[in-house]
């Protein structure tokens, strides 16, 4: 598969996950509604960190809404929004688009204040976004490419990147 074929099959994903009502469209209802399940899950509610959480995964939908030029995206016109927003940015794309949520959710878990995520951290995030234990261990193992115990953001970012561009099968945003 070519990565421009598996970006757009994880893109494809990315809308099913988003259609939380199965509608066929993805609304900002819909990313409102999984922002709010992941801060619950993860007891933030409430809190600044959540708040942050839940404003980000909105001006995410915002930017690819604008995109778009709808606030209810067919499959089709989010592919495409997300292809030209944030994939064929390439880094930039993902830096503008994709890393303000990566770095809320960091805020969320890291309660130690470091400002990375641990292994425990990240098992924490796996579970809130309903994916297994032992596949935030290997995730985890697998990104910590230096070895440091830590993920940072911007390590962070990158595997997001990594996973859209078909370079890494960890789906840090849920499958």
């Amino acid at each position: 598969m070519t990565t421009a074929t598996k970006a757009n099959s994880r893109l494809e994903e990315r809308f099913r996950l988003w259609d939380a009502n199965g509608n066929g469209a993805v609304e900002r209802s819909d990313f409102e509604s999984e922002a709010n399940d992941i801060v619950s899950r993860l007891g933030a509610e409430g809190t600044a960190q959540g708040n942050e959480l839940k404003s980000a995964y909105l001006a995410m939908f915002d930017h690819l809404a604008s995109a778009a030029g709808t606030q209810r995206m067919s499959r089709e016109q989010f592919v495409q929004a997300a292809e030209q927003e944030i994939i064929s940015k390439g880094d930039a794309g993902f830096a503008s688009v994709v890393q303000p949520t990566i770095q809320a959710i960091v805020n969320v878990l890291d309660v130690d204040g470091d400002g990375e995520i641990s292994p425990t951290e990240m098992q924490k995030w796996f579970a809130a976004i309903g994916l297994q234990g032992a596949d935030a261990d290997r995730a985890f193992a697998d990104l910590d490419a230096d070895g440091s115990g830590k993920l940072s953001t911007s390590e962070l970012v990158d595997a997001v990147r990594d996973y859209h561009l078909g370079r890494n099968d960890i789906p840090l945003l849920g499958n």
